[in-house]
């Protein structure tokens, strides 16, 4: 079924590839068009585990998380089923001159919004605590109405709700994980929100914090956006494309809610619940954020072997739809909280009935 709907892996269906293999698009008989993943033969994931995490991953639905359609493993072959996005990843229009003008600043906060839901049900309300692990622009794909989806869950963790801890090797993209993740192998859902933080800012900006160079001075986009903040001067954050459209108080709150989610303390970092109700109620009052931690590897020598990683929320997968992607948030607390307070954009009441279809 899956070689009719990509014309047997033809190279013209080719979407691109990932560090776990290609991407091709099809179109099912019923006229579904699909993104089909093909994970990589170097993969040490087996036959059992991979069904085990497909299926899990079939239960995750949320309008800000791109949807597993279904799965197939036969012999080495892996692969999984999603469904297409048509749109270009975030990263293809934010970071291009001649694109990032149709990112207004309504867009910009709506996305930054959807991202934040998406990750709160990832790590509170999915049938198993999501970690993504590698929440970055090119990971958020966009919709034909502009809704953020957080797709390509290769790296990310599950975790059961009775497991506390987890070894974990460090795996992600330079500029966007946390210090302790890096430096420790220390993996809680406050890396994704730490990834998040850094999203949030290069939407802010426009700039790439992995290719960030404005000043001399400051050695990456949190720092210079710190400083600035330090100095009352967050408005100067914005990017000048969206700078006739964005609302002053939206932009201050934004840029001082991307900094508390890249603190270098992970405890003082909010969960993702937590900013998903900043964004939709608009405080009067936030307190203010600690200096941001480095972003990057350039603490990996220092990571100590077999470090672990508590429990803060976690979970795994595998996603795509035309790029790939991750995203963040959740307190230090074992326990999930209680229902969210504010709409959520959460699809996911019904999920743990739905049945992922097993393509051949």
């Amino acid at each position: 079924m899956l070689a009719k709907a990509t014309d047997k892996f033809h190279p013209s269906n080719k979407l691109g590839e990932g560090g776990f293999g290609p991407v091709y698009k099809g179109k099912l008989v019923d006229g579904r068009e699909i993104a089909v993943k093909m994970l990589s033969q170097h993969s040490r994931q087996g036959k059992r585990e991979f069904e085990n995490e497909a299926k899990l991953l079939a239960s995750v639905q949320h309008r800000n998380v791109v949807n597993l359609l279904g799965y197939c493993a036969y012999g080495e072959k892996k692969l999984l089923v999603y469904e297409y996005i048509a749109n270009e990843s975030l990263d293809k229009l934010l970071f291009k001159p001649d694109k990032r003008r149709e990112l207004d600043w309504k867009r910009r906060y709506d996305i930054i919004a959807g991202i934040a839901k998406g990750l709160q049900y990832l790590h509170e309300d999915s049938p198993t605590c999501i970690i993504h692990r590698d929440i970055k622009a090119s990971n958020i794909l966009l919709d034909d109405k502009w809704i953020p989806k957080i797709a390509d869950f290769g790296m990310a963790r599950l975790f059961p709700e009775d497991q506390t801890h987890v070894n974990t090797r460090v795996a992600g993209t330079n500029g966007y994980m946390a210090p302790e993740y890096v430096m420790h192998g220390h993996l809680s859902v406050k890396a994704d929100v730490f990834s998040f933080g850094v999203v949030m800012l290069e939407l802010i900006s426009g700039h790439r914090n992995s290719s960030y160079n404005p000043s001399l001075d400051d050695q990456n986009l949190l720092e210079w956006a710190y400083k600035l903040f330090k100095k009352g001067r967050s408005l100067e954050v914005l990017d000048p494309a969206v700078a006739s459209t964005a609302a002053a108080d939206q932009v201050a709150l934004c840029v001082q809610i991307s900094l508390l989610c890249t603190q270098s303390d992970p405890n003082l970092r909010p969960t993702m619940h937590r900013v998903v109700v900043l964004l939709s109620r608009r405080p009067t009052s936030l307190e203010e954020p600690t200096k941001p931690g480095f972003p990057g590897s350039r603490y990996r020598r220092s990571r100590q072997p077999g470090a672990s990683s508590s429990r803060t929320g976690t979970s795994g997968a595998s996603s795509f739809a035309k790029s790939e992607f991750t995203t963040s948030t959740m307190d230090t607390t074992a326990t999930r909280p209680t229902t969210p307070t504010v709409d959520t954009g959460n699809q996911g009441s019904n999920a743990k009935g739905k049945q992922p279809l097993e393509f051949s």
